[in-house]
């Protein structure tokens, strides 16, 4: 059979994403959906727009509502309004970081969908990060925290310390500098990880003002470690760490829009990611459009109402399940 035609619009965008996979947080079928956006189906769109229905469109999806062992967290209270959906390499295996504003928050094996740890925050939990020796970070915004669980101690661990951030939106891990950076409604902070694996205390090292209010998103540039991406209410802003400075970036014009609900730059292609909520979806603050930029390009999922959506490497068979010395991990029946 001979191959498809595609427009040369077409052959760049899926060259743009080759090699990457968009994870998103979709709040309409409450479940984390795995997206790959170089599926032929995607690439004959009329006007870049196509629609795909998400059982058709993730080719992997994770719910606590799945997830017998979890029942004791009450996912069904818990589990409302996914609100965070993200990749990590941690200790050798692939994780997927998700939280609710219904409060329950997860770190879980890819695509196993092991669980090494998850927990009720009681809060609008919106955003989660892994820390180096296994514990996870959670910030809530109406309740103004950034909160360190000690998930390395057990897979259902409630113990935290805190520390106070009015607003408190996005969380970033930054090995180079070992620090833990957060944003909320003014400030970005960065955080110092002391004490013990089992009594952590965070110290602030870095509070800078944000150029516009309501800080959202945070994210590493990933072509350039040493910057990060910043969303306000309306605003999308690059700040420097080692310049302290917020600064000017390629395609700025295109993408510094209002109400970006999350950004991030693909590591495999350069191509930029947003998402950012429009009229036509139910969820006033969501959309079923993925927005792509340098090269630009937008993808919808019919039936989606999407929060957040972040490039995640393509990953090869095998390394499905943490390392059996881990000894950690909830086990259902």
């Amino acid at each position: 059979m001979a191959r498809p035609r595609t427009s040369r619009r077409a052959a760049h965008l899926a060259a743009a994403g080759a090699g990457s996979l968009v994870l998103a947080a979709d709040q309409a079928s409450e479940r984390v959906l795995l997206l790959d956006v170089t599926d032929p189906a995607w690439q004959h769109a009329t006007r870049g727009v196509h629609d795909l229905r998400a059982a058709r469109a993730a080719s992997w999806s994770w719910s606590p509502l799945d997830r017998e062992e979890l029942a004791g967290l009450e996912p069904k209270r818990t589990w409302t309004n996914v609100s965070e959906a993200k990749y990590r390499l941690w200790n050798g295996t692939h994780w997927v970081l998700a939280c609710a504003s219904g409060g329950l928050a997860a770190m879980v094996s890819y695509p196993a969908g092991w669980v090494w740890w998850a927990g009720r925050t009681g809060a609008n939990a919106h955003s989660v990060e892994v820390l180096p020796n296994g514990n996870v970070a959670v910030v809530a915004s109406t309740q103004d925290f950034v909160r360190i669980y000690t998930a390395s101690q057990s897979a259902l661990s409630a113990h935290y310390t805190q520390f106070d951030l009015a607003g408190a939106h996005g969380l970033q891990w930054d090995q180079t500098r070992r620090l833990l950076w957060a944003v909320g409604d003014t400030r970005l902070v960065a955080l110092t990880i002391g004490g013990s694996a089992s009594h952590p205390q965070m110290k602030l090292e870095r509070s800078v003002a944000l150029p516009s209010h309501g800080g959202h998103d945070l994210n590493a540039v990933a072509s350039a470690p040493n910057l990060l991406w910043v969303t306000t209410n309306t605003h999308v802003h690059q700040y420097s760490i080692a310049g302290n400075a917020f600064v000017p970036y390629t395609g700025q014009a295109g993408i510094d829009t209002p109400g970006v609900k999350s950004i991030g730059d693909d590591p495999v292609s350069g191509q930029v990611l947003t998402v950012a909520p429009d009229s036509e979806n139910p969820c006033q603050w969501c959309t079923s459009t993925l927005t792509f930029h340098l090269p630009d390009g937008t993808r919808r999922i019919a039936k989606t109402s999407l929060y957040k959506a972040r490039w995640m490497p393509a990953i090869p068979a095998g390394n499905t399940l943490p390392p059996a010395s881990s000894g950690q991990g909830v086990t259902g029946k």
